[in-house]
C-alpha cells in the first residue's frame, strides 16, 4: 500500500475513520461502507485541493467536526457506541478494514466524488433541489453541495 496521504497520525485517522463508519453505515454491506468512508476522502481531497477548507483538512478533522457526521454528536445515542467498540465485533473490524483501505488509496469510489450523503427517506434541508449523484445502500449521495 502506499503511504496515507489522508492523515500525519494514520493510525488514529484508521480509527476515527472506523468509528465513523461503524455509527454512520454498520447496518450496510461493505459497499456502502465504502461509499461512507469515500464522502470522508472526497472531502479531504477538496480540502487538499482549496489548500483548506472550515469541515477540515485530514480524515480525523473531517470525521470528529461538529454536526458533520452525527454519530459524534454529544447527545447521539450512537457516540457511546462507537467509543467502547472493539475489533473484537465482527462489524467493526470490517469498518476497520474498510478504513485501512480507503486511507491507503485501496477504494475505488462508488459515489463519483460524493462530499455529502444522508438516510433514504429523510431530506435534510441541504439536499432540497439538489440531483444525488449515487444511491447506495440506505443512502443517498451528493457531490454539488458547497
Amino acid at each position: 500500500m502506499s503511504n496515507c496521504r489522508y492523515s500525519r497520525t494514520p493510525d488514529k485517522a484508521v480509527d476515527v475513520l472506523a468509528r465513523t463508519l461503524f455509527g454512520e453505515a454498520r447496518g450496510e454491506k461493505v459497499r456502502g461502507l465504502e461509499a461512507v468512508a469515500c464522502v470522508v476522502i472526497n472531502r479531504v481531497e477538496k480540502a487538499i485541493r482549496r489548500g483548506g477548507y472550515w469541515w477540515g483538512n485530514d480524515a480525523e478533522g473531517v470525521c470528529l467536526r461538529p454536526w458533520q457526521f452525527s454519530c459524534w454528536n454529544v447527545n447521539d445515542p450512537n457516540r457511546e457506541q462507537i467509543l467502547k467498540i472493539t475489533g473484537e465485533n465482527k462489524v467493526f473490524a470490517s469498518c476497520l478494514r474498510v478504513a485501512r483501505r480507503a486511507l491507503f488509496g485501496g477504494v475505488k469510489d462508488p459515489t463519483q466524488g460524493a462530499t455529502h450523503y444522508h438516510r433514504i427517506g429523510l431530506l435534510p434541508a441541504w439536499a432540497r433541489n439538489r440531483i444525488p449523484c449515487a444511491e447506495i445502500g440506505n443512502h443517498v449521495y451528493y457531490k454539488d453541495i458547497p
